[in-house]
């Protein structure tokens, strides 16, 4: 901190053991490697953190660079509205915005959600996310989750007829939605919809790869199909109404909160649900997330239940019921 009360920026990376390991169609992981912004000011340190995703074209080691490059804009007195324009959507820009934000309410006095003037979230259920894997391997991971009302399942591709039915006769009261990241073809899409909706499975997420799924405007949807990885920010919406029933809006792709609610405002008027998701991370990723839960159909929100450990102050959760951020973690 400076005598003349400048803000200064500080980030660095972090990493946070998996219990066990996450495993989508895209491979297995067994740590979640964040990068966390501090921006501080006048006694006050606003925070925010992302995850860079490889999917994105996204490192570790560039996302913090990229953060670092914005310290002098940030003395100068960035603010998350000139922000948006400063840079790109994605990973980088989230942290930035979100310390921000943090930054902001704290100096107002005010929690995030009056400063931004959004309802105020409150506890929500959230999915819980079952990992890729054999049937007989997912069907066990879900008769240990079966108590839980809401279900993600990671689907990978060849077998996934097999692996929902599987998962369904082990949750047969849950509701389930499914994530098959890309993994289906043109050709099994049918055939694997038809086995989600005859498992009763409510949502299936990007069936096909983005940029390839045109194949999805051609047929009839026996379930609604929701967008993620074609779908970034608000300009990437209305070319995918004929193709998607609801969006998945999360914020390392939205590049932060300010974008991620005025996309979710733009995704109601344009008739799609709403999906808040995540990366596997801390509680202060979530954090800022749940502002967008009074919109959201179906909430995602379950990255510190994978961690072996969480950060400190980090989001209550009683069973799959998550609760808003207390002062001391965000907002």
């Amino acid at each position: 901190m400076t005598s003349s009360g400048l803000p200064m920026l500080a980030a660095r990376i972090e990493r946070f053991p998996i219990a066990g390991s996450f495993t989508i169609s895209r491979g297995a992981k067994t740590e979640a490697i964040t990068v966390l912004a501090e921006i501080s000011r006048a006694g006050l340190v606003g925070r925010g953190e992302c995850v860079p995703y490889p999917r994105y074209g996204e490192t570790p080691e560039a996302t913090l660079l990229a953060i670092q490059t914005m310290r002098d804009a940030v003395s100068a007195g960035l603010n998350r509205q000139a922000l948006q324009t400063a840079m790109p959507p994605g990973a980088a820009r989230n942290a930035l915005d979100c310390a921000l934000v943090d930054l902001e309410a704290k100096e107002a006095g005010l929690r995030a959600w009056t400063l931004l003037q959004r309802g105020a979230p409150r506890p929500c259920t959230t999915a819980y996310t079952i990992s890729l894997g054999s049937p007989e391997a997912m069907a066990e991971a879900t008769a240990r989750a079966a108590h839980r009302p809401l279900l993600k399942i990671k689907l990978g591709g060849d077998g996934d007829c097999e692996r929902i039915a599987a998962v369904r006769k082990a949750a047969p009261q849950s509701e389930l939605i499914v994530d098959a990241n890309e993994a289906w073809t043109p050709a099994n899409l049918a055939q694997n919809l038809a086995a989600c909706a005859d498992a009763g499975v409510t949502l299936v997420e990007q069936p096909l790869p983005a940029g390839k799924d045109e194949a999805l405007a051609r047929i009839r949807r026996p379930l609604a199909v929701c967008a993620d990885e074609s779908v970034h920010d608000r300009s990437s919406l209305a070319p995918l109404r004929d193709r998607y029933d609801a969006v998945n809006i999360k914020l390392d792709k939205t590049g932060g909160l300010t974008e991620a609610l005025a996309m979710a405002d733009a995704a109601e008027a344009l008739g799609f649900q709403i999906m808040v998701g995540c990366m596997v991370a801390t509680s202060l990723s979530m954090a800022p997330a749940m502002l967008l839960t009074p919109q959201a159909r179906f909430v995602d929100l379950d990255g510190p239940l994978l961690l072996a450990r969480d950060r400190d102050h980090g989001l209550r959760y009683d069973g799959s019921l998550v609760y808003p951020p207390e002062a001391s973690l965000w907002g």
